[in-house]
């Protein structure tokens, strides 16, 4: 039974297309969406185990701005980077050379395990005229409100890579444990839009390449976060953070405003560490406003 996306008759509207990158020696499969003559471009980087079209309901309601998606190294379509151990130092080189290669001087945007690749990479050089960060990952994931269910997922996947792979490539794919993840990040009350949540986590939260990619990675999520490197981001950022959000209390968000140079704070409500599922048309229009011409004429 196919789950209705209730975002679709917006998405359909905007063009997307399908392009590949040579970076780093592997190849980048990226999606650009809306008009090639949009006076605004964003790059959007996803969050750990998703890939490009867990964005895709806040693209739907950015139809005037040109957004580039691409899949992390290891994740969706994006093969892993040769001869590399997958941590954050690898993603931040990573996402500086893509940008560099296909849309310098784009807007940078970063989802959850996205935040701190891009907190990362603009911190080490990136240039972009504004960053855009979504469910920040403002504080270390083992101190969170549900701290003891992260200690929980480090196991998770320490077994997995530790198990003989056959074992561990099943256990980190099974389709119980990816629900039981689902469940317990949703907050909304609308059943279509759960009903929703939960097929696209079914159809693309195991889209990873093999279990060493995805330990990397998951360390690399745990270990960091976006406050190392706030201080030394100096140009204007947007926080979309949820009020409700597990994995960074909202407290934690707004302590993390005040650790960058100039940052704005919205807070969504009654949402959690989905934003981008359950709340794109407010994430959207938070962004919106954020890359509205000033007074002066910047953007």
């Amino acid at each position: 039974m196919t789950v209705p996306n209730p975002y679709a008759p917006l998405l359909d509207a905007i063009p997307v297309e399908r392009h590949e990158a040579d970076v780093l020696g592997g190849r980048t499969a990226y999606w650009v969406y809306g008009p090639a003559d949009a006076a605004t471009t964003i790059v959007a980087v996803h969050g750990f185990r998703g890939e490009h079209h867990g964005l895709e309901p806040v693209v739907a309601h950015l139809p005037a701005v040109r957004v580039i998606s691409p899949d992390l190294p290891g994740f969706g379509e994006t093969a892993p980077v040769p001869g590399r151990r997958h941590d954050l130092d690898l993603y931040a080189q990573w996402l500086r050379e893509f940008v560099a290669a296909v849309a310098p001087g784009a807007v940078i945007l970063g989802h959850s395990f996205g935040s701190i690749v891009v907190s990362a990479a603009v911190a080490g050089g990136l240039a972009t005229p504004r960053v855009i960060l979504v469910n920040p990952i403002g504080a270390p994931a083992l101190e969170g409100p549900r701290g003891v269910l992260t200690r929980l997922a480090v196991f998770y996947y320490w077994a997995g890579a530790r198990l003989p792979q056959w074992l561990g490539e099943a256990l980190l794919r099974n389709g119980l444990i990816v629900r039981v993840m689902s469940v317990s990040m949703a907050k909304t009350k609308d059943s279509g839009i759960r009903r929703f949540v939960h097929d696209q986590h079914d159809t693309y939260f195991s889209r990873f390449a093999d279990r060493d990619v995805l330990h990397d990675a998951f360390l690399a999520s745990v270990s960091n976060d976006v406050r190392a490197f706030a201080p030394l981001i100096a140009q204007p950022t947007l926080l979309v953070a949820a009020q409700r959000d597990d994995i960074t209390p909202i407290e934690a968000e707004r302590e993390l405003a005040t650790m960058f140079p100039a940052a704005d704070l919205v807070e969504i409500p009654d949402v959690g560490h989905l934003i981008h599922y359950e709340t794109p048309a407010a994430a959207a229009d938070a962004i919106t406003r954020f890359l509205a011409p000033s007074d002066a004429g910047t953007r």
